[in-house]
């Protein structure tokens, strides 16, 4: 199936998302995650304990899924956030041509990289080459490729694993702003993916090239990945680590459905793969619920076949 851009089912953004994303142009976004960073790692029982409650109460956050189910056992909320789940409470698919979701959220928008530029909302699009940093490299891989948008709500798991195994080339962390990356915001900020702070994963699979990409938003004060730890440079330039062959360094590989990073606090992630490689699911749309290690895409060739 070839997803085209859905101009005409997608929503016309509203009086009320206009004057939301007008407010976030103002707001000073770095220094309200800096403060999110301080609030959601105290550990004062009282506080935490309190926030932790009323974010359950708030998004019906079920906890039965958790691996740790009591509120209070969690240090700070930044740990009941990213908190891990039960592993029989996210099924892997178990199809070998199986690409797994990678978080539970909803899909933004999916379907095919045109003319070197991805489509947000209508109306709205961006470039690839802005997406990645500017890096020629890996924007011709991806040329004419396919992508999806994944957002996720506070309510969801945040923790990012693997649509397919990889070993890690590149990471590349793209300072920018931080606004919120709710679909109202989608349908008004112009480039709102390739405007924000994010951290570019490249990796190579048996299926080519896979970018898996964690792009900030309002309140999201930092992001982790599992080799690196906590990524947020202070410098307002690029910042780039290659991954290879090195004496004595063993590659950085992970399996498909590995955990493989996180968000401190909620965001979007944004998946590339190479042109033909695969091809999404029938079932999926636009606002689409996806679980993490579900099938949202089949690869074109099977490993050996």
């Amino acid at each position: 199936m070839n997803h085209r851009y859905p101009e005409n089912t997608a929503k016309e953004a509203s009086l009320v998302d206009k004057l939301f994303a007008l407010l976030l142009y103002v707001l000073p976004h770095h220094l309200l995650s800096q403060a999110m960073h301080w609030l959601t790692r105290i550990e004062w029982p009282p506080l935490k304990d309190r926030l932790i409650k009323g974010a359950i109460r708030l998004y019906q956050v079920d906890m039965s899924l958790a691996v740790q189910q009591d509120p209070a056992a969690y240090p700070s909320f930044n740990a009941f956030f990213t908190r891990a789940l039960r592993s029989e409470a996210r099924p892997l698919a178990e199809e070998p041509s199986a690409v797994l979701s990678p978080v539970d959220g909803a899909i933004s928008q999916l379907g095919r990289i045109e003319n070197g530029r991805i489509f947000q909302a209508k109306g709205q699009s961006y470039t690839l080459q802005e997406l990645l940093g500017e890096d020629r490299e890996w924007c011709e891989q991806f040329a004419d490729g396919h992508f999806a948008t994944l957002y996720l709500s506070p309510r969801d798991y945040h923790r990012i694993h693997m649509p397919l195994a990889g070993e890690l080339k590149k990471m590349l962390h793209v300072p920018g702003r931080l606004f919120s990356v709710s679909p109202s915001t989608t349908r008004v900020v112009p480039r709102l993916f390739s405007r924000n702070e994010r951290l570019v994963n490249l990796f190579e699979t048996e299926h080519g090239p896979m970018a898996v990409i964690m792009v900030g938003a309002i309140f999201v004060a930092s992001m982790d990945t599992v080799w690196a730890g906590t990524v947020a440079p202070v410098t307002r330039r690029i910042s780039q680590w290659r991954y290879g062959p090195q004496p004595s360094v063993e590659p950085i590989t992970l399996k498909k459905g590995e955990e493989m990073g996180r968000f401190n606090m909620g965001s979007t992630v944004v998946l590339l793969f190479q042109k033909d490689a695969i091809e999404w699911s029938n079932e999926l749309s636009a606002d689409a619920k996806v679980q993490m290690g579900e099938q949202i895409a089949t690869l074109a060739q099977s490993p050996g076949s």
